[in-house]
């Protein structure tokens, strides 16, 4: 009985640490998932982007985006984000900090080109892609820099035999002098304060449609902040 409480609690350490490791694994793996429909259905059935949906619907976007080859997906914090930004600014331009500004307020048939900005005409894939990045213009004829960059950070080298590596959604602001460039050869002319960058915290979902990438939470739709 003895031997057989040891055996017990033996297993159930090795099972303990077996889950854990798994845990700690999850955010680096290399998931694809493939589901039997369009992208703006799959949409429709996570509640994560119920805002992005109305947004569609109000934009009549929803052929578009079936027609994309690949969607970007802001999810409603994203959106969220940027309603309380506008009202940040609409509070001090019109000195009322009381000032309230909801999604209601935004002047949805103005942001379409921006929601166009995250759509494009082909499938990119963690296949396709790599650190370099390739540029590739948006529905809205924006030039967006797409990246496939490992990282060290918040990884053990014990538990990875390579480093996960993340996609990345960029847009490029021209400046004096650095204006955005016309293929890959001048990718490494650009400065570091054209870039703003954006991590995909979940990518390759396959619809029977396209591919879609998700940003992440603190990504701000339309890049806002990082405009003004």
């Amino acid at each position: 009985m003895k031997t057989f409480k040891i055996l017990t609690l033996i297993t159930a350490v090795f099972s303990l640490a077996q889950a854990c490791k798994k845990d700690y694994t999850v955010g680096g793996s290399l998931h694809v998932a493939q589901v039997n429909m369009t992208t703006y259905d799959y949409l429709k059935t996570n509640h994560i982007f119920d805002t992005l949906v109305i947004m569609i619907d109000r934009m009549g976007l929803k052929d578009e985006l079936n027609k994309s080859g690949t969607f970007f997906a802001p999810t409603n914090y994203s959106i969220r984000n940027y309603v309380l930004a506008k009202q940040d600014y609409y509070r001090v331009i019109r000195n009322n900090e009381n000032l309230v500004y909801t999604f209601d307020s935004l002047d949805l048939p103005a942001l379409k080109d921006t929601l166009r900005g995250y759509m494009f005409p082909d499938r990119l894939t963690r296949d396709n892609l790599s650190a370099i990045g390739k540029l590739r213009k948006a529905n809205n004829g924006e030039t967006r820099l797409i990246q496939l960059i490992p990282t060290t950070d918040y990884t053990n080298q014990n538990i990875f035999t390579t480093d996960p590596q993340y996609i990345f959604l960029t847009k490029i602001i021209p400046l004096p002098g650095s204006p955005v460039p016309a293929d890959s050869t001048g990718l490494s002319q650009l400065l570091p304060a054209q870039l703003l960058q954006t991590l995909c915290q979940t990518t390759g979902i396959l619809t029977t449609t396209g591919v879609l990438h998700v940003l992440n939470n603190n990504h701000m739709f339309n890049y806002y902040n990082d405009n003004q």
